[in-house]
């Protein structure tokens, strides 16, 4: 089927956007849970509310100490957020109106601004009709996770075989191996693997013991790590060698991706708690040499500087066992999402991932899938006009093809 006259770009765009809202996501990297992760699982709308980008907000513009802040209940705080950003002024960041989106979403009129009525709705939901509800609305069919091993809560979860939901696929996240490896050689220890501080190649053994037992564990789509912009490679430090001895030929045994995400300063302000961590740029010439040098390894990069965006692109040019994945964190808004996006499809075609969510509230899939597909659906079209306007056909069928190459297929061929 073709598409309306190539003069008729309203219908072009109506169709573009059309596809690509009725094309199912594959989001391949959240901090949301199965309902069998229990407290890890957050939902509904005061832990929207508290999410820690509007944490950091309200300290730019409300007169609280953060002692007093951090002494308040999530409800308390989430009354406070509330008022001093969405009363007092216009809520008008991308973490605002995200909220707005999801109220919206979920059939509330967002102009009532009842904060206790959005509550009521919350109040008899079961998280698995929440669930259910919430991957409906966002047109989300699989998620991966971030599951670390490292964390008691959830490492209890995966010792008692617990029946799992198929549409959360695990991520093994192993920082703590690599950015406090001395604690984390304790902790190794106290599980009967046989390690010491210093990375000798019986240690090194065994942390390759400890990545396949969890692998064999959590089946997970692939091994994760978030870097600072100093991480550099290759280091003779506990991080490099660890990377170099074990991650990678784990890594290349099982064909499991290493995904880094590089570039975050881990709390600029401690005060600020989950919310003090902020950006730095990193040096490309990092993955040019993993990449180079371990050819038969799988690498998924997201870099968190917007100053990184456009060398990782011809980063990705180079090497074919390079995958470059969404727009992360503070890169999550509209405006550098279609730069992004832009940049990308010009320099790779489709041949990347364009966004993840990043979701660490389970309502936040709907917001940030519904206002990325609104940016990915403007770009797409801005590029098949080009294509339309010197004579290339377009077809519905090419642009169904081509976006669910983009929401899931290039990710899974990419793991394959």
């Amino acid at each position: 089927m073709n598409t309306p006259n190539s003069n008729d770009s309203g219908n072009l765009k109506t169709l573009v956007s059309s596809v690509v809202n009725k094309t199912a996501v594959f989001d391949i990297h959240t901090h949301i849970y199965d309902a069998n992760f229990g407290k890890l699982l957050l939902w509904g709308i005061d832990e929207l509310l508290t999410y820690h980008y509007l944490v950091a907000e309200v300290f730019r513009v409300a007169p609280i100490t953060y002692e007093k802040f951090w002494t308040m209940s999530t409800k308390e705080q989430a009354d406070y957020i509330w008022q001093k950003l969405f009363l007092e002024r216009s809520p008008m960041s991308e973490a605002c109106r995200g909220i707005l989106t999801c109220i919206h979403a979920l059939g509330f009129d967002p102009a009532e601004r009842n904060l206790n009525k959005y509550r009521a709705f919350f109040r008899d939901m079961k998280v698995s009709d929440y669930i259910d509800l919430v991957f409906s609305k966002a047109n989300v069919s699989r998620v991966i996770m971030t599951n670390d091993p490292f964390d008691n809560h959830e490492r209890s979860k995966w010792k008692k075989s617990m029946k799992r939901d198929d549409r959360f696929v695990a991520a093994l996240r192993i920082d703590k191996l690599l950015v406090d490896w001395y604690d984390a050689c304790g902790t190794l220890s106290s599980w009967g693997y046989e390690v010491e501080p210093r990375l000798g190649n019986w240690t090194q053994r065994e942390i390759r013991r400890f990545l396949n037992d969890w692998a064999k564990t959590m089946k997970p789509a692939y091994m994760a790590a978030s870097l600072p912009p100093t991480f550099t490679y290759p280091e003779d430090s506990a991080c490099g060698k660890i990377i170099e001895n074990c991650i990678l030929p784990v890594g290349k045994d099982l064909n499991l991706p290493f995904a880094m995400m590089i570039g975050v300063k881990k709390l600029v302000n401690p005060d600020l708690k989950l919310a003090g961590d902020s950006v730095g740029k990193a040096d490309i010439s990092v993955i040019e040499k993993m990449c180079s040098t371990h050819s038969e390894n799988k690498f998924l990069v997201t870099m968190l500087s917007r100053e990184n965006q456009h060398e990782l692109c011809v980063t990705a040019r180079k090497f074919p066992n390079l995958m470059i994945f969404g727009c992360w964190w503070f890169l999550n808004n509209p405006s550098i999402i279609r730069e992004m996006t832009s940049e990308r499809i010009e320099l790779l075609g489709l041949s990347m991932i364009p966004q993840h969510s990043d979701a660490r509230v389970l309502d936040q899939l709907i917001y940030k899938w519904k206002h990325s597909r609104e940016v990915i659906a403007e770009v797409l079209t801005e590029k098949y006009t080009d294509l339309d306007k010197i004579g290339w056909n377009i077809r519905e069928e090419d642009i169904k093809r081509d976006v669910e190459i983009l929401f899931g297929k290039m990710f899974m061929d990419f793991t394959v």
